[in-house]
Formats: structure tokens, sequence, C-alpha cells
């Protein structure tokens, strides 16, 4: 009995699959047709699919998990504008320190090549 659910599930999702790539295809096929009328059989075909998708396990499942997502981003704490700045601030000044101090041991380095470069000959 599993195997058969599970069996039908797959179908499922294949058809869910079918009608998202269906709908894909023929927004570019009918390109002559008004973008508004593509875009919304586009819209309306990702709608039957995922309805179809949401009656398997695996659907529901990834539902839920989206509705999970949603809540903990809820949650997050976010930086002011203040913050946000002063820590751009802060690496934008580190990128330039560290280029600098890299530029410059590119410079000692490529020196000291040369030097010795000049000696072996």
């Amino acid at each position: 009995m599993e195997s058969e659910t599970s069996t039908f599930e797959t179908l499922q999702l294949a058809v869910a699959l079918m009608i998202v790539i269906g709908a894909v295809v023929g927004f570019y096929y009918y390109a002559e047709v008004p973008q508004i009328v593509r875009v919304g059989g586009l819209l309306a075909a990702v709608g039957v699919s995922a309805a179809v998708a949401l009656r398997t396990e695996k659907g529901r499942t990834t539902a839920s998990f989206v509705k999970e997502a949603q809540t903990e981003v809820r949650k997050v704490v976010w930086p002011t504008r203040q913050e946000t700045v002063q820590t751009t601030l802060v690496v934008m000044v580190v990128v330039v320190i560290i280029a600098i101090f890299l530029w410059l041991l590119d410079m000692a380095l490529g020196g000291i090549v040369s030097q010795v470069m000049q000696r072996g000959n």
C-alpha cells in the first residue's frame, strides 16, 4: 500500500513539474500574445502546479518548512541604519589597510626577487 502511495505522490509531483514546464514553454512559444496574458497564464499554471504538489506529503512538508522559516525571519533583530553604516565603514577601512599592506608586501618581495635575479646573472 505504501508503494502505491509513494508512486502516486511521485506521479503527482511529476504532473506538477510538467505543468510548470508547459507553462514556461507556452510563455515563450506564444510571444505574439500580450505579455500580461502570458504572465497571467504562467502565474495560473504555477498556482495549479503548487496546488497539485501540496497534495503530496513532500509538498505539505515543504509548505510547513516555509511557514516555519517565515516565523524565524520575523524573530531576526535587524541592525539600525547607523549600525549598518558604521559596520560598512569599518569594513571599507580594513579592506584599504589590507590592500596597502599587500601592495607593500608585493613591492618588497618583487624587489627581493629582482635582487636575487640580478645576482644570479
